[in-house]
């Protein structure tokens, strides 16, 4: 039967003292590393929330002062919608009134060549 004694045996060779030493300090460099890299972590989350809640803070305001509200993105987008679709109407509209347009021109051109047309006079 073993008695657990609360004290830690010491090395009984001085080269066993240097390999704990060097594990405990390559363990205490690694859980430093891991620390830094969660301070990091920690330190960019911390500003993306501090961002986001000086936004809505800053939107809550804004609607609560009375000077405006954020428009309504999708009512806007609908009107977007509808303005590029009455866009394409109008633009086929005019490709349509401009081939009229040529059209009326080129029977006038031919009109009026008729018109001055030198027409020899009937023998008598």
């Amino acid at each position: 039967m073993t008695c657990s004694n609360a004290f830690t045996p010491l090395p009984t060779r001085p080269s066993e003292g240097r390999r704990l030493a060097a594990v405990s300090r390559t363990s205490l460099q690694a859980d430093l590393a891991n620390a830094l890299e969660r301070n990091t972590r920690i330190d960019v989350r911390v500003r993306q929330l501090a961002k986001r809640l000086s936004e809505q803070l800053g939107e809550q305001a804004w609607r609560e002062s009375g000077l405006g509200s954020p428009p309504d993105i999708d009512q806007l987008q609908r009107r977007i919608a509808m303005l590029e679709q009455e866009l394409v109407e109008k633009n086929r509209e005019l490709e349509e009134r401009t081939d009229e347009l040529e059209a009326a021109r080129a029977a006038n051109r031919e009109l009026i060549r008729r018109t001055h047309q030198v027409v020899p006079d009937p023998p008598p």
